[in-house]
C-alpha cells in the first residue's frame, strides 16, 4: 500500500509505502546516546506493567525501530520511547515495526533531549528525513512528546490540521493522553541512584500511578499499621483482665 505526498516544487514528490524490511536488511545499532535514557524509558514501562495496564496487542518500547519505505528505501528512526495500542501479533525478537502493515500506528513517541540537540526538531526532508517531519508528516503520529531530563522541560505537540502543535498543560500542569487514557507529567525525585526530573503517569482520576518501590515501601507501611493495631488491641484486653489468647469463638454465649 502506497500513498503520495505532497511536497513543494522544489522537492520531488514522496511515494510512501508500508513495507516489511528486506531479509537481508541489517539494523543499525547505535549506541544509546545518554546512560540515562534506558532509565527513563524503563521506568514509564515498569508503571504500567504494574498497573495492569499492558495488554498483549500493546507494542510498548524504547530505541525500536519504526520502519517507512520512501520511494523504495526504508527508513528507520528509533524514537527513546513508543506507544501503540494495538499490533496484528505479539512481536518478539524483532527491532522494527512497521505501521499499518504489522498494526496501528502509533499513538505516542518520546524523545529524551542530550547535549547534542538538533535531530529531535529536524524537519528536513530530503532523504533521509528529519525526526520530526518523520513522525508528523510521514507516519502523522498523534502525540509527539520532547523531554529534557537535565531541566525538567516537557514539550506536549499534538497532530492538529497535519502539523504539530505545542499544548499547554490543564491546570495540574499534566497532559492528556486519550489513547491511553492517562495523564502524563513531570515528577522530580530520586530513583535508581539518579537524582532529578522523571516522567510519571496519573490515571483519570488524577493519583499517581506508584513505581515498584513505592508499591512495596505502601504495602509496608500497610502492614505495619496492622501490626500496631493489634498490638494496640492486644494491650487493652489485657488492661481489662482479658487473655487475648483464650478468647470465647464469636458467637458464643
Amino acid at each position: 500500500m502506497a500513498t503520495q505526498l505532497s511536497e513543494p516544487k522544489s522537492l520531488a514528490p514522496m511515494v510512501i509505502s508500508w513495507e516489511p524490511l528486506p531479509d537481508d536488511f541489517r539494523l543499525e545499532e547505535k549506541p544509546v546516546e545518554n546512560i540515562n535514557h534506558p532509565l527513563l524509558a524503563g521506568v514509564l514501562r515498569e508503571i504500567l506493567e504494574i498497573a495492569g495496564y499492558i495488554l498483549p496487542t500493546m507494542l510498548i518500547a524504547s530505541n525500536f525501530g519504526l520502519c517507512v519505505t520512501l520511494n523504495n528505501q526504508p527508513i528507520i528512526k528509533a524514537p527513546d520511547w513508543v506507544f501503540v495500542n494495538r499490533v496484528n501479533e505479539v512481536l518478539r525478537e524483532r527491532k522494527s515495526y512497521t505501521p499499518n502493515l504489522e498494526g496501528d500506528i502509533p499513538g505516542v513517541v518520546m524523545e529524551f533531549v542530550s547535549n547534542s540537540e538538533g535531530e529531535e526538531y529536524s524537519s528536513k526532508q530530503t532523504y533521509p528525513p528529519g525526526k520530526w517531519f518523520f513522525y508528523e508528516q510521514i507516519i502523522k503520529i498523534p502525540i509527539y512528546i520532547i523531554f529534557y531530563p537535565d531541566g525538567g522541560l516537557l514539550e506536549f505537540y499534538k497532530l492538529e490540521n497535519g502539523h504539530y502543535q505545542l499544548k499547554l498543560p490543564d491546570a495540574q500542569g499534566r497532559h492528556w493522553i486519550d489513547s491511553m487514557g492517562l495523564f502524563l507529567d513531570t515528577w522530580q525525585g530520586t530513583k535508581e541512584s539518579r537524582t532529578g526530573y522523571w516522567l510519571r503517569w496519573w490515571d483519570e482520576a488524577g493519583n499517581l500511578l506508584p513505581w515498584a518501590v513505592e508499591k512495596v515501601e505502601v504495602e509496608r507501611q500497610r502492614a505495619e499499621q496492622e501490626r500496631q493495631e493489634k498490638e494496640r488491641l492486644i494491650a487493652y484486653l489485657q488492661s481489662q483482665g482479658i487473655d487475648p489468647n483464650n478468647l470465647p469463638p464469636i458467637g458464643s454465649n
